[in-house]
């Protein structure tokens, strides 16, 4: 098992008058005030050799004493695997997320997750930032993509960024912005904002038809290209992250994804199996959801960073498809 990490602080004359788990917050950016507050209840932190508390006024000088607990394993086993980076600094990384691929490790997907392949990266040399300061892997990830929605996907380096990236998620001010190739002739723009939660006889899924939840969320499209009654490609944005949220709204909506399995896209393809939608869909061999676009401020800088993640191959055979007729 390995050893506490130890960090001493001297109190700088400028902290004098504050408290100290923003002073601590201030001397460890990685480490987040609820969490200082969480090693202070612990007796983890000594200020002038003795205990004290999250509330104590300081007045500069003072020593300090941060006992962090060693890192739990993470389970998670580094891997040699391809990764798609679309940026990459000490503090996140983004990247261009594989259909296919699973996020995280999990029952049934234990390895070859973008977790390993992660693991596995910043375990060679010349990686910027070295390895992820953050103990456990998983909790460096900002959001989730479903295993087969390919696209732009950021990971947190430290826990100061992933505090102020999740700070990000959670105000709405991401711009979040997807490709989808949905059944039917969808309007030209549309916008749904509805209850969310699990399905009620379903657990695996979820719904927007709830007569009342806890959560909303709210989801809008644009039509880029329609192909007959068979099909449409739309650029949907979305203004709440929820599970599923734009399978599930589009699916209520009465135009499921192509090649949805747990929202009615390949039930619709098995009923015409020859019919220009199935073909298409069999030709991408997934739901066709591609996270195209994703822009954030910086957790560190403040600047704002735009990242695009190409058009994937697959769902360039299923526009091929679908042009042709």
């Amino acid at each position: 098992m390995s050893a506490p990490e130890v960090r001493s602080f001297v109190v700088p004359p400028q902290l004098a008058g504050e408290r100290l788990d923003v002073a601590l917050a201030r001397l460890a950016p990685d480490l987040t005030r609820s969490r200082v507050r969480r090693l202070v209840e612990e007796g983890r932190v000594r200020l002038a050799g003795r205990a004290a508390k999250a509330a104590a006024r300081l007045r500069g000088g003072e020593p300090v004493e941060v006992v962090l607990e060693a890192p739990e394993p993470s389970g998670a086993v580094p891997q040699d695997l391809p990764l798609a980076v679309l940026y990459e600094d000490a503090d996140l990384v983004v990247l261009d997320k594989a259909a296919g691929m699973v996020v995280h490790p999990a029952r049934g997907s234990p390895h070859s997750t973008v977790v390993n392949a992660l693991l596995g990266r910043w375990e060679r040399p010349g990686v910027p930032g070295g390895r992820s300061l953050i103990a456990s892997p998983r909790l460096g990830l900002v959001h989730r993509l479903d295993k087969d929605t390919s696209g732009c996907l950021v990971v947190a380096r430290s826990e100061a960024a992933l505090v102020a990236l999740q700070a990000q998620w959670k105000g709405r001010t991401v711009e979040k912005v997807y490709l989808a190739l949905c059944h039917g002739a969808l309007a030209d723009t549309g916008r749904l904002d509805t209850p969310y939660g699990r399905h009620p006889r379903d657990r695996t899924r979820y719904t927007g038809k709830l007569k009342t939840a806890a959560r909303r969320a709210l989801t809008e499209w644009r039509t880029v290209e329609r192909f007959g009654a068979a099909a449409t490609l739309a650029e949907v944005t979305l203004h709440t992250g929820r599970t599923h949220q734009i399978r599930v709204h589009l699916s209520e909506a009465g135009h499921p994804l192509l090649g949805d399995e747990a929202y009615g896209g390949a039930r619709r393809e098995a009923r015409a199996p020859e019919g220009l939608a199935a073909r298409a869909a069999a030709a991408l061999g997934r739901q066709a959801l591609h996270a195209a676009r994703l822009a954030f401020d910086h957790p560190r800088t403040g600047k704002r960073l735009r990242f695009e993640a190409p058009i994937p191959a697959d769902f360039r055979r299923a526009l091929g498809v679908l042009r042709k007729g």
